[in-house]
């Protein structure tokens, strides 16, 4: 879980899903295809640890402040790209 992934500062939510996907798929010991964006993160089973690495992981990389809770606000990583994306005052453009 310490591995860091640096993504470019210029940000589009495709990226930032795919970011992300990828992260998640790394918690679960799995490839990317096998995480879908849309299911509801609950389905994955990613426990609260999980969930204040990545937020953590979303500060150090993408540059955008989350709560941990916010990864138990959102019901797939799709919904929680258009929130970063909205927390970047909608910086982050397609």
């Amino acid at each position: 879980m310490t591995e860091q992934h640096v993504v470019a500062v210029e940000l589009t939510p495709d990226s930032i899903r795919a970011w992300l996907v990828g992260r998640v798929a790394h918690y679960l010991d799995e490839t990317p295809d096998a995480v879908d964006p849309h299911a509801p993160l609950a389905d994955y089973g990613l426990d609260s640890v999980y969930a204040f690495a990545l937020a953590g992981e979303i500060e150090d990389t993408l540059r955008v402040a989350v709560e941990p809770t916010l990864i138990w606000d959102v019901s797939s990583l799709a919904d929680l790209t258009d929130r970063i994306v909205a927390l970047t005052g909608g910086s982050a453009t397609k």
